[in-house]
Order: structure tokens, then sequence, then C-alpha cells
């Protein structure tokens, strides 16, 4: 029996400092050298001071600023340790209540907007961190930030033309406008 315990315990001891310290350590480093923005966090620094992350989306609720998708995290909105959708299927009332919900807010904030609403303004993410929405979605937006901020709208459609990305590598995903970034731009516009 000790013939067996010993070589298994001590197997044991070094694939657990392989993978469990040594393997991390290793893709850490090589992730802080090859992608060193991504590996810290992808981090949005203003002043100094970190105000976001490019790849979380931050409840903006302010009819002032563009808002993003919704998000299904808790107990907080875009919860980063809390990731996940909601798990409600078409035939729940819940998920039925929230987009009704969603659809009231974005028609309180801006009642003479007749266009469509844009989905992603009223469905969270897979993840509830997304912080992307579609130009489309944003375009619908324009009108509202416009009125409250007193620009111009083709200044606002302009700017979300500014900050819409491409196609990853021209053919992967969808066009779309990171959130934050845009509401950051938003702020710097002197008008």
């Amino acid at each position: 029996m000790k013939t067996l315990l010993r070589p298994a315990v001590s197997l044991f001891v070094l694939l657990t400092a392989i993978t469990g310290i040594v393997y991390p350590l290793a893709v850490t480093g090589v992730a802080k050298v090859v992608f060193p923005d991504a590996a810290n966090g992808s981090l949005i620094v203003k002043d100094g001071k970190a105000i976001g992350s490019r790849l979380i989306g931050q409840n903006f609720t302010d009819p002032k600023y563009f808002w993003g998708r919704p998000s299904a995290t808790g107990p907080m909105p875009y919860n980063a340790s809390a990731s996940g959708g909601s798990n409600q299927g078409p035939l729940n009332p819940a998920l039925s209540d929230a987009v009704k919900g969603r659809i009231d807010a974005l028609k309180a904030a801006d009642p003479d907007n007749k266009l469509p609403i844009p989905t992603d303004l009223i469905n969270a993410s897979a993840s509830g961190l997304d912080p992307h929405i579609s130009p489309e979605a944003a375009a619908y937006q324009v009108a509202r930030v416009a009125r409250l901020r007193q620009l111009p709208p083709a200044d606002l459609k302009a700017l979300v033309s500014q900050h819409t990305e491409g196609r990853q590598w021209g053919v992967f995903g969808e066009p779309r406008v990171n959130v934050l970034q845009l509401n950051i731009a938003l702020d710097s516009l002197h008008h």
C-alpha cells in the first residue's frame, strides 16, 4: 500500500504545482508581454483614473447619455462577478414584464420617438455584461441625447459613426458601438 500511496501523492503534488501555479503564471506572463492592454482588463483611463473597461458595460440611466444593453446580472446591473443571462424563456411572464418595462422606459425618456426600438435595447445579452450596442440602437437614441444636451443631431450622428466598430477582421460579428467610449466622447464635446 505504501508503495502505491507515495508515488500517487508525489504525482498529485507535482501536477498541482504545474497546472495550478507554473502554467497560470506562464500564461499570464506571456499575455502581459504579448497583449498588455487585454491582460490588464482593457481599462479606460481618464485623468489618471480607471473609469471602466472596454469589455464590460456600464449602467447609464441618465437620458443625457446613450444607454447600453440591459443587464441580467444581479444584484446590480453589469456585475462582472455574476455574469450570466436571466435564463427566462419566451413564455416566462417575468421576461415579458422586463421587456415591457424597458420599452416603457425608452418611450418615457423620448416620447416623440416613433422609430422601431432595436431589440438590443430591450433584450439583455447572454453574459449580461455586453458593452456594445448596434449602430441602430445608438441612432435610435440620437434625437433624445441631442435634445437634452442641446446639440445638433448631425453632430451626434457623426460621433456615433466615429465610434462604430466594424466586423472583427472584416468577417466576424456585427458592427457595434462601445457605449462607454461613446459617452466619454459625448462628454468631451464642447458646444
